[in-house]
């Protein structure tokens, strides 16, 4: 009787022990971490919130549970686009936990009231105390575009050189284009035309031609800047903007053609009507 008292009671308490353990909280059981992964990571790894990963500081550091409580999309950062890597947030009590690093961060940034100068702010904190140094975000950003800077450079210094050269071919297009109408020149001169209405009449042509010109130099910008940020935008997995046509750089550009053709167009036309019209009648002979 007094065994059976014991089984029963034994067994009652075995019930109540698993009872307890299958009823705590997940994350008590098993002390998982919240975190959350970016989505190009969770499309590689075929990840979901709600699943449960392995996570560590080092290949040879203890590894802990950690739970997906998040899928977030990063802001597109062109100083970190060409590395490629994926990035995990975990909060920071959390992450210094995992390190093994409490009460140490590399950086961190305060946000400033309205008002308040960036540079005062930053030298008044720096006198504070020691073991940190503070940069206004406008020169941690001047310091990081460097690249950007001399690439950007390069582009103008090869759009410069690009625009002489079309420059130069233009005009010798409207030239040889004004050259094969010395026939028609020389019959206006003949009929009585005068040298400024044959003038207006070939610089007319040539706006015409610049304007459609530029028209079609505008398209195919359009394209080619399409084809390059879907191509890009593809490879990297990033909403990030690669080729940029703003409506500044194409009026600018629509200027720059018509003003270009107009130009070689007068020169073409300025030599042609100073041309006598019978020397003009025996070239076209």
């Amino acid at each position: 009787m007094d065994h059976c008292e014991r089984r029963g009671v034994d067994f009652r308490v075995n019930r109540f022990l698993i009872f307890v353990l299958l009823t705590l909280p997940l994350p008590l059981r098993a002390q998982l971490l919240d975190i959350a992964i970016e989505r190009r990571f969770a499309e590689v790894s075929h990840l979901r919130v709600g699943d449960t990963v392995h996570v560590a500081s080092g290949a040879d550091a203890p590894e802990r549970m950690a739970r997906i409580a998040a899928i977030v999309e990063p802001t597109a950062d062109p100083a970190t686009i060409m590395r490629r890597d994926y990035r995990v947030r975990l909060h920071l009590a959390d992450l210094a936990t995992l390190l093994g690093q409490p009460d140490r961060v590399d950086r961190f940034a305060v946000a400033l009231e309205s008002g308040v100068d960036p540079d005062s702010a930053a030298e008044r904190l720096n006198r504070a105390a020691f073991g940190y140094e503070v940069f206004p975000s406008r020169v941690i950003a001047s310091q990081s575009s460097t690249t950007f800077l001399v690439v950007s450079r390069f582009h103008r210094a090869i759009a410069i050189i690009s625009v002489l050269a079309s420059a130069i071919f233009l005009l010798c297009l409207m030239v040889l284009k004004v050259e094969e109408r010395r026939l028609d020149v020389a019959v206006l001169r003949f009929t009585g035309i005068s040298r400024r209405t044959v003038f207006k009449s070939l610089m007319l042509e040539a706006m015409v031609i610049a304007v459609v010109g530029a028209l079609l130099g505008v398209l195919l910008a359009a394209v080619a800047s399409a084809i390059v940020n879907w191509y890009y935008q593809r490879t990297f997995s990033t909403s990030l903007i690669f080729s940029l046509l703003q409506w500044r750089t194409i009026l600018f550009a629509v200027a720059l053609s018509i003003a270009l053709g107009l130009g070689a167009g007068a020169l073409a036309a300025w030599r042609m009507v100073r041309t006598a019209p019978l020397t003009l009648w025996r070239r076209a002979g």
